[in-house]
């Protein structure tokens, strides 16, 4: 693949991103900004401690939650193009749309659930203000082992393959990939911060939004970036006014 089909899957994927943003955003707006301001809620009638807003709540919840989703998914849409452009031929004989829907399904579980069955994401209230910093690097430590892992259970299923067929090849990559997440859920601390009398149903309300919002985000990006990126390499040929079929331009 040369550069130039490399830059323009690039800017492909960052668009796909964009508009997978716009709708993680709509979902986010609506599952999880009412559990937010629940959260909250909570929080005030609990605390005997008020600090000023630097940030209103409005503009947190409008301006701050689209920037926010907007940037993520542009990001991580040019990341995933490239893996993208990386990984197309390499990960078996798919095409272009079904290599571009098993990489974002991929990053999905990689990115996010993985690290979120270990640390799940808390609303407001929930967790120490002291210990935010060693809560942040957890998650993200996780989330680079699980990637790393991923990739490694990838080159795995990629080697046994010949030996054992590609159905029993990715059979066992997958199982290697649990067990060894298996062993670094066991071996990495815990987070147990919940405060006293905290509603459960707010809880796993607000969990579950942001597994929707990374959902949406990943599905859409894939079913999109997939569509762009099948016109991009693999054009239709275009039609002359009389009919006859001229070939695509290379």
């Amino acid at each position: 693949m040369n550069s130039a089909t490399v830059r323009n899957l690039l800017v492909r994927g960052m668009l796909a991103g964009l508009v997978a943003g716009v709708l993680a955003l709509v979902v986010a707006y609506l599952l999880g900004e009412p559990s937010v301001d629940q959260a909250i809620a909570f929080e005030d009638a609990h605390s005997h401690e008020h600090e000023m807003e630097v940030v209103s709540r409005s503009l947190q919840s409008t301006a701050g939650l689209a920037t926010g989703v907007l940037v993520y998914g542009v990001a991580f849409g040019g990341i995933a193009a490239l893996a993208y452009s990386f990984a197309l031929g390499r990960v078996g004989r798919f095409s272009a749309r079904a290599t571009a829907l098993l990489l974002s399904g991929c990053a999905l579980v990689a990115v996010y659930v993985v690290p979120f069955l270990k640390y799940p994401a808390n609303p407001p209230s929930v967790g120490q203000p002291e210990t935010i910093g060693k809560r942040t690097t957890l998650f993200f430590l996780m989330m680079a082992l699980s990637v790393l892992l991923a990739v490694g259970a990838t080159i795995l299923g990629k080697r046994l393959a010949p030996r054992l067929g590609n159905w029993w090849a990715t059979v066992v990559a997958v199982a290697a990939f649990v067990v060894v997440i298996g062993l670094a859920y066991a071996f990495l601390p815990a987070v147990n911060e919940l405060p006293a009398h905290f509603p459960a149903r707010l809880l796993w309300r607000f969990r579950l939004s942001t597994l929707a919002i990374q959902t949406v985000l990943w599905v859409g990006f894939g079913l999109l970036f997939g569509e762009l990126a099948e016109r991009q390499l693999n054009p239709r040929p275009a039609k002359a006014s009389s009919g006859r079929t001229v070939p695509a331009p290379h």
